[in-house]
């Protein structure tokens, strides 16, 4: 009967020896293994008004200290209704200068605040998806023909809102065979 050599015995015994590791370190570590996290959320934010998407004035922010436009502009009639593109708790309502803003801190830590928006809504109320959260200001006018304004801020950093919106995003292309 053939014998393995002294060497292959402690090649085997070795790679034995390492498949027990890797298999204990396995099931140690088992418990680190999450489940992806599910949200009832969509993966973007509804549309703010009831008019068709259009963006008057983009994001435009070269420096954070510097001169620009720190959210974006949305065409809406003066008195529409203003619907929370995403949940969250009030965080601001009222007057900053003379025109009226209301801020609502999301989940992830972001802000976002619209103007001129007139809200009954106070700091600390709870906001849902599509909820009413104001009507556009017919006194107080962002832009002289009127428009909403979004912003965005997250960790202090003002942030482009526009990429947020489900409605601003590109649709996905469809390939279609040349030939039937």
């Amino acid at each position: 009967m053939h014998r393995p050599s002294p060497l292959r015995q402690a090649t085997t015994r070795g790679v034995q020896t390492l498949r027990v590791l890797f298999i204990a370190v396995l099931i140690g570590s088992a418990h680190l293994v999450t489940a992806p996290q599910v949200s009832a959320e969509p993966s973007g934010w509804r549309w703010p008004v009831e008019a068709a998407p259009q963006v008057t004035r983009p994001f435009a922010l070269d420096t954070p200290y510097g001169p620009g436009h720190r959210g974006i502009d949305i065409a809406a009639d003066p008195g529409s209704e203003v619907f929370a593109p995403a949940a969250g708790v009030v965080r601001f309502a009222g007057y900053v200068v003379d025109r009226p803003v209301l801020s609502v801190q999301h989940a992830d830590g972001a802000v976002t605040s619209y103007e001129p928006v007139v809200s009954d809504l106070a700091p600390g109320a709870p906001v849902l998806t599509g909820q009413r959260v104001g009507v556009l200001s017919p006194d107080h006018r962002h832009t002289p023909e009127g428009s909403l304004h979004v912003g965005l801020r997250l960790a202090g950093v003002y942030l482009d809102p526009g990429p947020s919106f489900d409605a601003l995003r590109p649709r996905a292309a469809v390939l279609l065979p040349l030939s039937r």
